[in-house]
């Protein structure tokens, strides 16, 4: 029954997934930036419910020009966070431009793109952010660079915090934590070492009342900040939450 479950699960993901690149093919162009946001708010949080995943809140988003900063633990973190925050910018790694279909998602959320492999292209990316935050936007970064199991946080890159220090955009820290039933930090939505996305998303549609916790912390002013001490405080922060 659990296989047959997760099977089904797995169905219905694919379903929405293919869903979705249809909602952004046919009717995203003619949407303005309200809508467009609350039909990802909408996919997100169905996405949670078909994969089995619950969502617990706490805390509220900062509004208007903020840097969201996140630990890392999975790729459903950007599903978890679209559903509280669907205005949200990610940054995410060149290399997901080129994953099939899923790019049409990404894209359409207005995601920035770093290649990691190249040093200077930070300082690219740090413009846009900056550009994205004067306008008033949402910007999420994962300042670990990269996932973590989800029981101890990896050091905190500072470099694209310094896109919000340029603007003096208020960088809001929010913490994550998946638990299912007999451990406090699952097992399951670890996405780390060699666990490919199929294998991820088949743990994940296997698990049993897997939850995500989202804790928005009070967002941290930015005015004449050292970068990497406000990488540090959003890491004291994250870490004293989880």
């Amino acid at each position: 029954m659990r296989t047959l479950r997760a099977l089904a699960r797995l169905a219905l993901t694919v379903l929405h997934a293919l869903h979705g690149v249809a909602i952004v093919l046919l009717a995203f162009r003619r949407m303005d930036r309200a809508a467009r946001h609350a039909r990802i708010r909408w996919w997100a949080d169905k996405m949670l419910r078909v994969m089995g995943v619950r969502r617990v809140v706490e805390g509220m988003p900062h509004t208007g020009a903020t840097l969201l900063a996140a630990n890392h633990v999975s790729w459903l973190d950007i599903v978890a966070l679209h559903s509280v925050c669907p205005q949200a910018r990610f940054v995410s790694k060149a290399d997901v431009k080129h994953w099939p279909l899923i790019n049409r998602l990404v894209d359409a959320a207005d995601t920035l793109y770093i290649e990691r492999e190249r040093k200077r292209d930070a300082m690219r990316v740090v413009h846009q952010i900056a550009e994205a935050l004067k306008r008033g936007e949402m910007v999420a970064v994962f300042p670990e660079g990269t996932t973590g199991d989800g029981h101890a946080l990896l050091p905190f890159h500072a470099n694209l915090l310094q896109a919000a220090i340029a603007v003096e955009a208020p960088v809001q820290p929010v913490a994550l934590r998946f638990s299912e039933p007999g451990h406090k930090v699952s097992p399951a939505a670890a996405y780390v070492g060699d666990t490919t996305l199929l294998q991820s998303v088949w743990r994940i549609a296997c698990a049993e009342a897997l939850t995500v916790h989202l804790r928005l912390l009070p967002a941290l002013g930015t005015r004449h900040a050292d970068r990497r001490a406000l990488a540090e405080r959003v890491r004291e922060s994250i870490a004293e939450s989880l």
